[in-house]
């Protein structure tokens, strides 16, 4: 029997405009009064579920790719802080570029507000329109700090450090970087400019067994969904795993089977379809 549902964001539990709807949250909550878990999760750090859009459901959030694990109400269970020592090796050996950096209650910026909105979706096309209007919607300005200093950076837990880098010769030094510092830095990112550097021993499939740990919930009692490269040792892990039809080959390799587009709810779907053919927990 499934106990915890942990599912992937966007392309995957949201809908094709990256957001939750109806569809989406009744299907959660008929799970979730079945007495099953439902945890998002995502590249993104989320705070709290509700700025995700699941106000009033009371979901747990793997997120920055398992550093950082929330429950319901936002509470900490978990986070997981990069060595300091790289990330200052990190900071100044590229002054040029700007940094994200996630720590526990803020945002570091190293940068400009247009340079930060760059580094996280992109300066052009349909996507990153989309993207830019469900960052602003979440709030992400609220726990946000620019223009910060490599001081200001290093003296918090920072736990991810997001970037994007066009520039051809920049993006192989930085990947030669992240290479050098393997024992330090895994670098688990949806696209091939954007860098999501977490500490190495971080991953969504090692975040969320830990969290059914937690939960006293056995392995093969997790189903698990995804549709990129930051899902992959999250669907490699768990004999319940399952990608969307838009992911990515890779992604599909890793899951094994795959269902629907993400564009008709087919994750929420396949969640109460489990839900009503397991019955409820006793």
């Amino acid at each position: 029997m499934i106990k915890l549902f942990a599912s992937d964001l966007d392309g995957t539990l949201l809908n094709l405009i990256h957001e939750t709807d109806g569809g989406i949250l009744r299907r959660l909550r008929a799970a979730l009064d079945a007495g099953r878990h439902v945890a998002l999760a995502t590249g993104r750090c989320v705070r709290r579920p509700a700025d995700m859009g699941f106000a009033g459901l009371p979901v747990e959030s793997i997120g920055a790719n398992g550093a950082h694990i929330v429950g319901p109400g936002g509470e900490v269970l978990r986070h997981v802080a990069v060595d300091p020592a790289a990330l200052e090796e990190l900071l100044v050996a590229f002054p040029q570029v700007c940094f994200i950096c996630v720590g526990r209650d803020r945002t570091y910026v190293r940068g400009t507000t247009e340079q930060r909105n760059a580094s996280y979706v992109g300066a052009r096309g349909p996507v990153g329109v989309l993207m830019r209007r469900r960052f602003r919607k979440t709030g992400f300005g609220e726990v946000e700090l620019l223009d910060q200093t490599n001081a200001d950076v290093l003296g918090q837990d920072i736990c991810k450090v997001n970037f994007r880098v066009t520039d051809e010769g920049l993006r192989r030094d930085l990947e030669a970087f992240v290479d050098e510092h393997a024992g330090s830095f895994v670098n688990a990112s949806f696209d091939g400019v954007l860098f999501e550097l977490t500490d190495a021993c971080v991953n969504k499939g090692e975040a969320v067994a830990w969290l059914a740990g937690e939960l006293g919930i056995a392995e093969d009692e997790v189903a698990v969904y995804g549709d990129g490269g930051n899902d992959l040792a999250m669907l490699e892990r768990f004999s319940h795993a399952y990608a969307t039809r838009g992911a990515s080959a890779e992604a599909k390799r890793a899951a094994g089977t795959v269902i629907g587009s993400c564009a008709l709810h087919a994750v929420p779907r396949h969640i109460l379809r489990t839900v009503r053919r397991e019955g409820p927990l006793r």
